[in-house]
């Protein structure tokens, strides 16, 4: 195992190895930030030594997700501790070598689930760098010096603009099929025919020969931008660097703000963070995350907001259940369910989202609405069960009601006694409970600030049937739901009373857990996304359900397949039939 400093290694409480996503510049063993002035440069410069797991070497600049934990902290971090960056570079460390992909000794030796999460979490990644480009008006460029190949291609895939080096060796290259019998899994497929419009017979010839394409082919092909001769690549970089920092539409910030360790403990049973905890029913296979309201009002400004940094309840609370989502995910397989709970006063959520909203044109209320955007996506890609109980002294307002838009199910108690004529939540809760009677808020952000990957708001997703739903849920913004008003809007799937609640969350979550886990994800994936199919959607829902069962293969990843035979010298062995 790599060293005791490997940011993405901790012991868990067993004795297991935990996969950490939490690192910061000062311990990353990969990449090397520089910035000057409105231009960022990230150097991959892989070190062989640091990977993840034992059992290889991380050669040729390859990656496994060690390295791509610290790309996406340090995109993050250009986000919010460096807003006056307008123009990132993606380049080589090395000579000779952009990057060859992901790390075939650490994919043959994987796990499936690893593997599977691994191929999500550097497309979310990649996803991420566009998204920085289309919201956050921070554009990149990709200079490919030396060979680009697999995952160091869909690396450059994700910028804005590709430059390649003509030096009579350096070239792109998709040799997935053809080398190892798999896909290039993190949506190279996709952005090769969507994003960059490559012409089929093109692509089917790019996607199936090992040695890639260079020079003036890449360049007519479209799989590059620019090509330029060796002895003009520095000169030529830097000025494409200054041309587009002076276009970018990124307001000129002069200081962010420092994303500080999230505050953590774990224990056998769970992780305690400052603003929410998750819990795990290890018998019963549930992980139950309570997300706290904010214990203060919000700041008196934007400036005010600013110097709490990444304190300010919001974005402290979109960290920390970003860094839960991913735990689960990679750390927590057997979980079969995910129970999103909340604590804390409704009103005083709404007061947050009103002062999102009116600072809606600060760089850094900005940025926290993205940051949530991309949080509620990876919610919605994770492949477990998911279900919100809308419960007495809970807070599901706004952007945390998300979280029950985003469920597969939602149960929402009914009030024990009747609301007051008015109407709207303002009963209590359980017999002998004092905490306020469980209600559900919308606000503005409900209505477009969270698409999902299918391009619509998970509302809008709900109600496709009838868009008189969704004008009529819109009606309902900055009321307290009980209940009653919130199945009627079809807010929520159940609301038993009190003498029934027990038992119909108890029979669902037993239920989850005793359906196939594999059923289970294939129903989810297919049910979630409902509506139009974007680039982002097809990644997800098409490429990665593909990979996910090509993984599993034995001409990929049996005794004779490509994946295990890579570099032995021995040629792998195909099963024929199509399937």
């Amino acid at each position: 195992m790599a060293d005791a400093q490997h940011a993405a290694e901790r012991p868990l409480a067993n004795g297991r190895t935990r996969i950490d996503f939490q690192t910061e510049p000062a311990h990353y063993r990969h990449w090397k930030l520089k910035i000057e002035g409105d231009i960022a440069t990230l150097f991959l410069d892989v070190d062989e030594k640091g990977a993840l797991f034992e059992g290889y070497d991380l050669k040729l600049n390859s990656y496994d997700l060690g390295v791509d934990i610290e790309l996406a902290d340090a995109v993050e971090r250009l986000r919010f501790e460096h807003p006056q960056v307008r123009v990132l570079v993606l380049r080589s460390g090395k000579p000779r070598v952009f990057c060859a992909g992901a790390n075939i000794r650490m994919l043959a030796g994987a796990s499936h689930a690893h593997k599977v999460n691994f191929c999500k979490f550097t497309n979310e990644t990649r996803n991420g760098i566009e998204d920085l480009s289309a919201n956050s008006g921070l554009k990149t460029i990709c200079a490919i010096s030396g060979t680009a190949a697999g995952g160091g291609y869909e690396l450059a895939l994700a910028a804005d603009h590709i430059m390649l080096v003509d030096d009579g060796s350096s070239a792109v290259a998709l040799p997935e099929l053809p080398l190892l019998a798999v896909l290039p899994g993190t949506g190279g497929l996709t952005r090769v025919s969507d994003k960059r419009k490559v012409r089929r017979d093109h692509a089917d010839f790019f996607c199936t020969t090992e040695e890639g394409v260079k020079g003036k082919r890449a360049l007519e092909w479209r799989l590059v931008d620019e090509v330029v001769r060796g002895s003009k690549f520095e000169e030529t970089i830097a000025a494409r660097a200054k041309e587009f920092a002076a276009k970018s539409r990124r307001a000129t910030v002069s200081r962010g703000i420092k994303l500080a360790p999230l505050a953590r403990s774990f224990t056998a049973d769970g992780v305690e963070y400052g603003s929410l905890a998750v819990a795990f029913d290890r018998a019963g296979r549930i992980a139950t995350i309570t997300l706290r309201g904010p214990a203060a009002p919000p700041p008196a400004s934007a400036d005010a907001m600013a110097a709490l940094g990444s304190n300010f309840w919001p974005l402290q609370l979109a960290r920390e259940l970003d860094d839960a989502i991913l735990h689960i995910r990679l750390n927590e397989f057997d979980v079969a369910a995910i129970v999103f709970k909340s604590a804390g006063d409704p009103d005083e959520v709404v007061a947050y989202e009103r002062f999102l909203d009116a600072n809606k044109d600060h760089w850094l209320a900005r940025e926290i609405r993205l940051l949530w955007k991309r949080v509620l996506k990876r919610v919605d890609l994770t492949s477990r069960s998911l279900v919100a109980l809308i419960e007495p002294g809970s807070c599901f307002a706004g952007t945390l009601a998300e979280l029950a838009f985003a469920s597969d199910r939602s149960y929402m108690l009914a009030s024990s006694l009747p609301s007051p004529a008015s109407g709207e939540g303002s009963g209590r809760g359980r017999s002998g409970d004092n905490k306020p009677a469980a209600t559900i808020a919308l606000t503005e952000a409900n209505f477009g600030a969270y698409p999902m990957s299918n391009g619509l708001t998970r509302l809008a997703s709900r109600f496709l049937a009838d868009p008189a739903d969704l004008d009529a849920a819109r009606a309902a913004r900055g009321k307290m739901l009980d209940a009653a008003a919130a199945e009627r809007l079809g807010l929520i799937t159940f609301a038993p009373d009190d003498i029934d609640w027990d038992d119909e969350v108890r029979v669902f979550l037993e239920e989850r857990a005793s359906f196939s886990p594999d059923g289970l994800t294939g129903l989810e994936a297919n049910l979630r996304f409902a509506g139009p199919e974007t680039m982002e959607s097809k990644i997800f829902a098409r490429l990665s359900a593909w990979q996910n069962w090509i993984f599993q293969r034995p001409n990929a990843v049996g005794e004779e397949g490509a994946l295990k035979r890579y570099g032995t010298g021995q040629k792998p062995v195909f099963d024929t039939r199509r399937v």
